[in-house]
């Protein structure tokens, strides 16, 4: 058949006014009724959540938790340190420390309820009561180090089901640290790296309820998944660059960070980690065996110039049990309410 008949007979058959050397057309016929029905999960943010008075400053917002009764707890780097909200945003209490300032990174809650703190400026990582009052400290405040009795800029921890706990150490290390429930040291693995099980940034870490390690290789634009032994199990590479992880009731991993990008030299950050800044503001959620079943893009802001909704370096994620999502950033230099629309939930 020669190409122009065949040409005509395609456009009676699709609906398209095949005329050569001119663009094909749509025909005057109406779409379809779609169904006009969301099927992705979706948030709206809540732009009054906390009502925060004036003489609780915020700094950069690296961790963010929620505890058993959905009250929101952040790690910020301004004082008070630890700040706790309701879930409507009401502010109930804070922490003041005597040397605030670059050092906040992680907040976690282990199964007794206790409240753990990272502090990446002071090599520590401390356990502290509900009410603030200090219980442990793991490495040597204000000395760097790599053996059983210190970090090197540690960024975050985690706890397995037998209450070992597992530290993410971190800027100037790239290991990973286990200790007994006790606070006794047991071994570390990892080196700097790209291969497989060695790290470039190990920056968050979650646990779930089978003990396997879910670990936040930030500069190599994975996850890595660990036994306790330290074996290898899974890579999910080239989904994000991942900087902050929390661990869902159904032992959903959730991420937070940017999409995957190549290493750049920014004029304002020459020496800062892959993502500074980030191309884009994302969320994404893993099952356990790393299929992704959500992923949620988010604006990202201007510095200083940051609207309600907009994220800004993306640092921290947390979840409440209705499902309404907590990210904080670093250069927005705050935390947010992200609240899941009743659609959604059905």
């Amino acid at each position: 058949m020669h190409w122009l008949a065949f040409g005509c007979l395609l456009a009676g058959a699709t609906g398209f006014a095949a005329e050569p050397g001119r663009p094909q057309a749509y025909s005057n016929a109406p779409p379809p009724a779609y169904p006009r029905v969301n099927l992705a999960p979706h948030y709206a943010v809540d732009p009054g959540w906390p009502q925060r008075s004036p003489d609780i400053p915020w700094g950069a917002v690296p961790s963010v938790a929620v505890d058993r009764q959905d009250n929101v707890w952040i790690h910020t780097r301004a004082n008070p340190a630890v700040q706790v909200y309701a879930p409507d945003g009401r502010y109930l209490k804070g922490w003041r420390e005597e040397t605030p300032g670059t050092g906040a990174h992680g907040v976690r809650f282990d199964a007794e309820g206790n409240i753990w703190l990272v502090d990446v400026g002071l090599h520590v990582v401390r356990k502290f009561t509900p009410e603030g009052r200090l219980l442990l400290t793991l490495g040597t405040p204000g000395e760097p180090g790599e053996d059983g009795r210190h970090f090197n800029k540690p960024t975050d921890v985690a706890f397995a089901p037998n209450g070992d706990l597992f530290i993410t150490d971190g800027y100037g290390n790239s290991r990973l640290a286990h200790f007994n429930r006790q606070g006794r040291f047991v071994k570390a693995w990892g080196a700097l790296g790209v291969a497989p099980g060695q790290f470039s940034i190990p920056h968050a870490i979650v646990c779930d309820s089978k003990g396997r390690l879910y670990v936040a290789d930030r500069n190599n634009v994975r996850i890595q998944v660990f036994s306790q032994r330290g074996r290898l199990l899974a890579v999910w590479g080239n989904i994000l660059v991942p900087w902050g992880l929390w661990l869902s009731a159904k032992d959903e991993i959730w991420a937070c960070g940017s999409s995957p990008m190549v290493w750049k030299t920014d004029p304002k950050y020459p020496t800062s980690p892959l993502g500074c800044p980030p191309q884009d503001q994302i969320v994404v959620r893993f099952d356990s065996k790393g299929r992704v079943l959500q992923l949620w893009a988010l604006p990202k802001g201007t510095d200083g110039q940051e609207q309600s909704g907009e994220l800004n370096w993306l640092h921290a994620i947390a979840l409440d049990s209705k499902g309404n999502v907590y990210l904080g950033d670093i250069i927005g230099r705050r935390v947010q309410k992200f609240v899941l629309q009743e659609e959604a939930r059905r």
